[in-house]
């Protein structure tokens, strides 16, 4: 059987641009994307457009759901929102567990989300990074179990590479930068990695990978 995973880092966030941002914000950590990050992710949903994409699952944080939105755009597909492909829940980071809209906020905003849909796999706070690429990884695994046409993950820095990781084994480096892709095919009863951190569909790239 053939199943094609699609994983892709949100576009760049506008706390990175104005980091400012962060000390007046009513969701500090839950930026949404900056002006050139919703320029990525319909660069994204271009190079994703003509793919035999079947199911978008999106991290709830709102600038994953932002970047899939532009691909289900692009593909006429639902967004199914899903907790596993999460944000890194880093005590270092955030002091409590981060506050984000509502499913049925987002919904108001992104009506492509499935309000019927429910997630596979719970990120809880805190995590260590063995907890989120566990977690993450798990996700990827039933997902791709659970809907065996072609799908796409959006997630964050992290999550893109847990996912990458629980699917192909090992511990591979892959280039999670923003909005980049990465492209997983099984090959029989194994899976194998053909795009690493793809960028080739954006217009501007950054070679530092920002996970914070």
């Amino acid at each position: 059987m053939s199943q094609t995973i699609w994983i892709a880092r949100h576009g760049n966030r506008l706390d990175f641009v104005n980091p400012e941002w962060f000390n007046t914000a009513e969701r500090p950590f839950d930026p949404p994307l900056s002006d050139d990050g919703v320029i990525q992710a319909r660069q994204l949903g271009q190079r994703l457009g003509q793919e035999n994409i079947a199911h978008i699952f999106a991290s709830p944080f709102l600038r994953t759901v932002q970047t899939a939105n532009q691909v289900a755009e692009a593909l006429d597909l639902p967004i199914k929102v899903e907790s596993g492909l999460s944000e890194w829940l880093n005590p270092g980071w955030m002091p409590s567990i981060p506050e984000k809209l509502p499913i049925e906020a987002l919904h108001e905003k992104y009506p492509r989300i499935d309000l019927n849909y429910t997630s596979r796999v719970i990120a809880n706070y805190p995590e260590t990074s063995e907890d989120v690429l566990e977690r993450s990884g798990e996700t990827a695994r039933r997902l791709a179990a659970e809907f065996p046409e072609d799908i796409l993950l959006v997630g964050h820095g992290a999550s893109v590479l847990g996912t990458t990781r629980g699917l192909v084994g090992g511990e591979p480096e892959v280039n999670a930068v923003l909005c980049c892709l990465v492209k997983i095919v099984r090959v029989g009863e194994e899976w194998v990695m053909e795009l690493n951190g793809d960028t080739s569909h954006l217009s501007e790239t950054e070679k530092v990978i920002r996970f914070n």
